[in-house]
């Protein structure tokens, strides 16, 4: 038996940047409204033609796999979370296997959206403590600028999202002191509607049914939130599965030396950093500049946490995360 450690990060980002005030252009809102809500500043949009979900994913996964020492012959295994995927299919796994160049290993590919990369760690610490890989990448990346409603019908939604990428190469570790300590995942689908997308799909509207009735009212097949919905059951969640993962390893939350939470809203985070009485150097927040990248969020900011030097070696740190489904998850670090 073994345990795994994240043995490299990356992340890539794409360089326009849309402030609020830019949104302000196109849609009845302002800078005020838009932080007081939500506490974003600005974030990134990929320009039509020059990224897209598997080539963001792909830079990011090369950053971390050069930073973890490993050579690209030694990925044993691939895992991409994203609800933004290139195609409907196939999922962007295996066109990351192909644009690394990497040899035929598996490619899977998971739909738990904001959660979706703690899910990803999860699954890589298992196949990698039973010893049936040695390095998996693991990545989470969103497109979410090209599939938005940008007019003032939209907002309440599309201020919040901005497209990016994390990767992070999860490798063997032999002392069981170290390495990813636990995962914990949860869903509770009865409110599966409440953040979702749902068409084009087979349960309701196809391609074909949009097609057909060519109703520019449509909205179907633009993300829909029950946002005050959503805040509350986050807030609960995140504040549960955090103690599920302390508690799984006799920790105090004193013990957490930096807490990366999804970057849902700063005011999901703020809530649950005085709730547990952290530090602002214990939890890491960059929704101001990226906003909500959903799978991609958590990689972007451990990333960006490891690179300033605010997580080092010997570390306890903790990831959670709560999104759509509804799905959430925790995971207890020792750096």
């Amino acid at each position: 038996m073994y345990h795994s450690k994240i043995s490299g990060l990356g992340f890539y980002v794409p360089e326009n940047v849309v402030t609020n005030d830019d949104l302000s252009k196109i849609m009845e809102t302002n800078d005020e409204w838009i932080q007081e809500r939500t506490g974003i500043k600005e974030r990134r949009h990929v320009i039509k033609g020059e990224d897209t979900t598997t080539s963001m994913g792909v830079k990011a996964a090369k950053i971390a796999i050069e930073r973890s020492g490993v050579s690209y012959d030694d990925i044993d295994f691939i895992i991409f979370a994203t609800l933004s995927p290139d195609y409907y299919f196939p999922g962007p796994g295996v066109l990351v296997q192909r644009d690394l160049g990497l040899k035929t290993v598996g490619a899977l590919d998971i739909r738990n959206q904001c959660s979706g990369f703690v899910y990803a760690l999860s699954i890589a610490d298992q196949y990698v403590k039973t010893g049936m890989y040695k390095n998996i990448l693991i990545i989470g990346s969103e497109l979410h600028s090209h599939g938005l409603d940008m007019t003032t019908r939209g907002r309440g939604v599309s201020v919040i999202f901005g497209d990016g990428a994390g990767a992070a190469v999860i490798s063997r570790e032999e002392d069981l002191t170290k390495g990813i300590l636990s995962t914990h995942l949860h869903s509770e689908g009865q409110h599966a509607e409440e953040l979702s997308l749902i068409a084009p799909g087979m349960g309701k509207r196809w391609v074909n049914d949009i097609i057909a009735d060519n109703d520019p009212n449509d909205e179907s097949y633009f993300p829909y939130m029950n946002g005050q919905f959503v805040f509350k059951n986050a807030v609960v969640r995140f504040s549960e599965v955090i103690m599920e993962g302390l508690q799984a390893n006799n920790l105090q939350v004193s013990d957490i030396d930096m807490l990366v939470p999804h970057q849902a809203n700063l005011r999901i985070s703020q809530f649950i950093q005085q709730k547990f009485k952290l530090t602002d150097d214990q939890v890491y927040n960059n929704i101001q500049k990226y906003g909500n990248t959903t799978a991609a969020s958590i990689p972007i900011a451990l990333t960006e946490a490891w690179e300033q030097g605010k997580i080092k070696s010997g570390d306890t740190v903790v990831l959670a995360a709560f999104g759509s489904g509804f799905t959430w998850a925790s995971a207890i670090i020792k750096w």
